[in-house]
């Protein structure tokens, strides 16, 4: 059973469309009660990085979730779900984050365009159970204004001006910053494959 952690902004709906067209079992936590038995855990991302914190923490999500994590339990967080497992955002300054990750996310140069917003191609940076079975520069879709750099963690990367963190993985933490719900097969795959892993 996948545990959807739903802080009020997420893209629940897509998430579980995608988990029904898998066939996985999922429930939709919005407080701590129940998730203390979830075996997997995502953190959807649609919305504001200090919106995000500030729901987790009102709800008292964010210590059943860091206490899920250091227990071994695996995390997958999509887009701003990726993003809050850092630091700090430029997003939202003052915002303590989950802190899973070192540094801070930063926002695109004004120069650029932004978001960034479409399909454009991962490049592999160390291997990762989520890029199992995917084309060696497979296609995701893309809808941010703001990025994590590249880190130790960086399991692939996307240049739009830059590379940047596009894919991470460290022990039983994962966060990819494209949203494989809007991602097609490629999509498909990446969650099938956190969803097998253990």
């Amino acid at each position: 059973m996948i545990a959807i952690v739903d802080y009020g902004a997420g893209n629940l709906r897509s998430v579980q469309n995608t988990l029904d067209e898998i066939g996985t079992e999922y429930q939709v936590f919005t407080s701590p009660e129940g998730l203390e038995r979830a075996p997997k855990i995502v953190l959807p991302g649609v919305g504001h990085f200090g919106q995000m914190m500030r729901a987790l923490e009102e709800r008292g999500l964010r210590e059943a979730v860091l206490e899920r994590v250091r227990a071994g339990v695996p995390l997958f967080g999509i887009c701003v779900g990726l993003q809050c497992l850092f630091d700090e955002s430029e997003e939202a300054p003052g915002v303590t984050g989950l802190g899973l990750f070192k540094g801070t996310i930063r926002r695109f140069p004004t120069e650029m365009r932004v978001p960034h917003m479409g399909w454009n191609t991962l490049d592999r940076v160390k291997d990762c159970r989520l890029l199992d079975g995917l084309a060696e520069e497979p296609y995701v879709c893309f809808l941010h204004s703001y990025y994590a750099p590249l880190c130790d963690a960086t399991a692939a990367s996307c240049t739009y001006g830059f590379a940047y963190t596009a894919m991470l993985h460290q022990d039983n933490i994962y966060g990819v910053q494209f949203h494989p719900e809007k991602s097609g097969p490629a999509g498909l795959r990446v969650m099938r494959n956190f969803i097998e892993l253990c």
